[in-house]
């Protein structure tokens, strides 16, 4: 098969999508909605072997929660503010108003509450940092901002973090900055196979905060054999011991690649042809269940033999059982991005925009990479890396080489109406 490759796709919600560590991030993108409470405790798990054993150390499920964000400002939801130009030059100087995913940036080694590379920014530009680690799935962050935005008004955030999916339902509604590429020179080195998705070909609004992979997550001693395509989920030998995500994007892009039709380049009756295939292995009981990030905990325990699986999730189940394998399948994996995207009328674009350079320096996205564990958007990290941990340079799965992200696809752009028709289809087989 010949798909367009290397372009980001989106879960359909999550952070806790696809990284490379342990039990993920809450079922993001179209990640399920979830629970607030529910959705960071679970990215709690998420932390990386040396986040999560530091963080231990403070003691108590309290102290853990404490450690990793989770009340103060974490809880905080957007409010409306008076609108007014956006910053577009001049020196920096105020604040930053940034919303992101429970436990996706690195923490201070001095301080467990803190997070360096805020600090860091906040040392070398005089800026404070408001950090909010309050969105849970991008469907629910949406249904908050979204009358706010429909209004011409500020949400009261500079930055937030979106999945690909989400991110191009903000920009072809008008809802996102356009983004100054003159206050952003490390820009440059967004790496090559992220640069063009499909719904930012430019990268005019939107910039990666972390990307991951969709593809396969299975223990060798329960299959018996090696896994190498999403057809072998559906051998009946594997039948109710296997997995898939209730993630749409995730899941039907899989299967359509499977089934040699493009995920990214497909008609609705495509799309029919394949839900009639997973409603196919509902009905066989081939499909234990269909789950966010939960299937992490079976699959360690031995219940699942296999699942349609993040890559983040599976690189940090391997800390505890190296034995665990993620495949990228014969037939391609869904690369998909969290990204950072200005919303309109933010108070403090000039002030986005450096920070959205900062963390584009090599260093400062190897010391985020070495705590969140998925994959980084810049060239140059790996080489940073050998500074900040060395035992992580050589993990493909957060340095992908180049032939890797050849074997990636994104999934067809939906406007709202195919939104619909899409989700319709697939909560009806999965009986959500």
């Amino acid at each position: 098969m010949s798909f367009t490759r290397g372009s980001g796709t989106g879960r359909t919600g999550t952070p806790g999508g696809g990284r490379i560590g342990m039990p993920g991030r809450a079922a993001h993108p179209g990640r399920v909605p979830v629970d607030p409470a529910i959705g960071q405790a679970l990215r709690m798990l998420s932390l990386t072997r040396r986040g999560f054993l530091r963080t231990m150390g403070v003691g108590g499920g309290a102290a853990l929660l404490a450690a990793c964000g989770i009340g103060g400002n974490g809880s905080s939801a957007p409010t409306a503010r008076a609108t007014t130009p956006a910053a577009t030059g001049g020196d920096l100087s105020g604040e930053l108003n940034f919303s992101n995913w429970p436990f996706y940036i690195d923490t201070s080694e001095e301080d467990e509450t803190e997070h360096q590379t805020l600090l860091d920014f906040q040392e070398e530009y005089g800026v404070t940092v408001n950090y909010f680690e309050d969105i849970n799935s991008n469907d629910e962050y949406f249904g908050r901002v979204r009358n706010q935005l429909a209004n011409g008004e500020d949400i009261g955030r500079d930055i937030i973090v979106l999945t690909d999916w989400m991110a191009g339902r903000l920009i072809r509604l008008g809802w996102a900055e356009e983004l100054d590429h003159s206050r952003i020179p490390n820009f440059a080195n967004l790496r090559e196979a992220l640069q063009s998705p499909s719904f930012d070909p430019e990268r005019a609004y939107s910039l990666p905060w972390q990307s991951g992979l969709t593809g396969i997550g299975y223990n060798p001693e329960a299959t018996g054999r090696e896994l190498t395509s999403i057809n072998d989920l559906f051998d009946e030998e594997l039948a109710g011991r296997v997995t898939f995500l209730s993630e749409m994007r995730d899941t039907m892009g899989l299967i359509m690649a499977s089934m040699e039709i493009d995920p990214l380049d497909h008609a609705f009756a495509d799309y029919e042809r394949a839900i009639q295939r997973l409603q196919g292995a509902v009905d066989d009981g081939q499909v234990r269940q269909f789950t966010g990030n939960e299937y992490t905990t079976d699959l360690a325990a031995g219940n699942i033999a296999a699942a349609i699986a993040w890559s983040g999730d599976i690189i940090q189940l391997q800390f505890d059982n190296p034995d665990l394998q993620f495949v990228v399948p014969d037939e391609g994996a869904l690369l998909w991005s969290d990204n950072m995207l200005i919303p309109a009328n933010a108070q403090n674009k000039a002030n986005a925009e450096t920070f959205m350079d900062f963390v584009y320096r090599p260093a400062i996205a190897a010391q985020i990479a070495a705590w969140v564990n998925y994959i980084t958007p810049v060239d140059g990290a790996q080489e940073a890396m050998e500074d900040v941990d060395p035992e992580l340079v050589a993990f493909d799965l957060i340095f992908p080489p180049d032939e890797m992200l050849a074997g990636t696809f994104d999934f067809k752009q939906l406007d709202e109406e195919e939104e619909e028709e899409y989700q319709n289809l697939f909560q009806g087989v999965i009986g959500a």
